[in-house]
Parts: C-alpha cells; structure tokens; sequence
C-alpha cells in the first residue's frame, strides 16, 4: 500500500457576478471543503470588484487557504467539477459568471503543462486575487506587488462564513 501523501497548502482565487454571487462563492467554498483530500483552512472576506477585461455586473470576491492531499491536476479537476455543479458556462474567454475558481498557488510548486500554470500567471496584475491573498496570507504578498494594483478598484463586501473541518 502506498504512503499517504503529504498535505500541501494551496489557494484558490473563487469569484463570481451572475445571479447570487455571494451565495455561490459560499456553496462552493463548502463543496471544496467537502472534496475528500481537501481542508479548507480560511477564507478571506468577501470583495466586490469590476471586471477586468470583461462586461457585466461587478463581480464578488475571495480567496480560501487550503490544506490538500490532492495533486494539483486533482484539485483543478475538483474545482471545475464544482464550478459545473454551478453552472458554470464557458461561452468565450472572460464572460460573466455564476462561478470561477482559479488554482493560484500550490505549496511551491512551479507548474507549467497544458492544462495548468502554478502560480497563477495573471494572479500579480490583478486587486481582486492579490488584496484577498494578503489578508489571509500577508507574507505571500510583497507590499510592491499592492501597489502595482492600487488603482484597480476594490471595496471589501463582508465576511464570508464557512465551516472549517480539523
């Protein structure tokens, strides 16, 4: 029988701006840390932003630390699969959303294949994943790279609540 795998740290980037967006990064803040393998450890609270490089309404956003036994292709096949439990369509690059989840980093990982770029290749350009990341994890973000996106509008919405599994 194989060793069990060690538990890494990840996070991930949640955000949506179609119909109940704070109940959707909710559920699906709860059906990550239902994902056997995974541990949501905290999430950030809740930021409304515009979007970027997109239309629609403004969107809400977070970011959840969490403990994983998974490989990083696994835990992206767990996020789309909640993302789709969302119903989450994809009919042209940045359109709006009921659900996006994004892999930004992995432990320290450096991943570069086809299907996923660890760390996330546009999380530095971008309020909404850096200002989340800081609260939560303030040494993972140099104060340089929140200046380099002080312009970008961002306003804290509220906490958002989830339960958290030892």
């Amino acid at each position: 029988m194989a060793a069990p795998r060690a538990e890494v740290t990840a996070h991930v980037a949640l955000g949506a701006n179609l119909g109940d967006a704070g109940k959707a990064l909710r559920e699906a803040l709860a059906a990550l840390n239902a994902v056997p393998g995974v541990r949501v450890q905290r999430a950030s609270s809740l930021y409304r932003t515009a979007p970027v490089d997109s239309s629609g309404p403004d969107y809400l956003n977070a970011v959840a630390e969490v403990a994983t036994t998974l490989t990083a292709p696994a835990l992206l096949d767990a996020l789309q699969a909640i993302e789709q439990a969302a119903g989450r369509e994809r009919p042209y690059r940045n359109a709006p959303r009921t659900l996006d989840l994004d892999l930004l980093l992995y432990g320290e990982c450096r991943i570069h294949s086809t299907r996923l770029t660890v760390p996330h290749p546009r999380m530095g350009e971008r309020a909404f994943v850096l200002v989340p990341l800081a609260e939560i994890a303030p040494q993972l973000v140099s104060a340089a790279a929140l200046r380099a996106v002080a312009g970008q509008r961002i306003e804290r919405a509220g906490p958002i609540e989830v339960g958290v599994r030892p």
